[in-house]
């Protein structure tokens, strides 16, 4: 048992194991800019539930229920900053909004994150923490992996810095796009990162998968990351 003032004053970590817990999306920020200060950029709306989507509830009431849970418009915030004095534009997924699934306001998320950056001639830094695409906009989220992966490429073509840090977990059509084409790939520890889950791959493929796989420190042993 821990006691949340400890846990909170070592960063979300386990001071008895060193286990890396899960930050939310008000810490994250807290963290990671220069005294905790950020300005948020606007986020165009795109249409809400576009396929008129239902399973146990409609897919507007479970965006209605997250928002009022996180108090977030959807599972991306894009903002701008400094860290060590530098500054520059990030975007920054929360887990807690709906699993930090990719849906369209993401997708504009991202391409907002990356304009804005382009814009401003400063780096950009994506933190991402997602289980993928979100399933209640169907083929609308995968294509947001296009979209995405296009502004990320006229920030590179511009040669901006874009660097990601990939946060537990990074699964599914995020780590098939944009958290996997960074300048600089960083991962936190014991991150789990992949496309599909383990025990998806290990059915498929009918064999044992490797101790640790799909960790960030077993990305980073076979080259996939550039540190931890």
């Amino acid at each position: 048992m821990l006691y949340a003032k400890d846990l909170a004053a070592n960063l979300q970590v386990c001071s008895q194991c060193g286990h890396h817990l899960r930050i939310g999306l008000a810490a994250r920020l807290g963290y990671l800019f220069d005294d905790g200060q950020t300005t948020s950029i606007g986020v165009k709306t795109p249409k809400a539930d576009p396929l008129k989507f239902k399973d146990r509830k409609t897919y507007t009431a479970r965006l209605k229920e997250a928002q009022t849970t996180t108090q977030e418009a959807d599972a991306c915030r894009v903002v701008r900053g400094q860290i060590g004095g530098i500054g520059l534009i990030a975007a920054v997924m929360n887990f807690d909004f709906m699993a930090g699934s990719m849906g369209t306001y993401v997708g504009e998320a991202i391409v907002t994150a990356a304009r804005t950056a382009l814009a401003e001639k400063k780096p950009l830094l994506l933190v991402t923490q997602s289980g993928g695409a979100r399933m209640q906009e169907g083929i609308l989220s995968l294509m947001q992996m296009a979209r995405t992966t296009a502004a990320i490429n006229a920030l590179k073509e511009a040669r901006l810095p874009y660097l990601v840090l990939l946060a537990d977990p990074t699964t599914g059509g995020v780590s098939a796009s944009f958290a996997m084409t960074g300048d600089i790939t960083l991962a936190e520890p014991g991150a789990m990162i992949g496309f599909a889950g383990p025990r998806v791959i290990q059915q498929t493929l009918r064999t044992s998968l490797p101790e640790g796989f799909q960790t960030a420190e077993y990305l980073h042993t076979n080259g996939m990351l550039d540190a931890i």
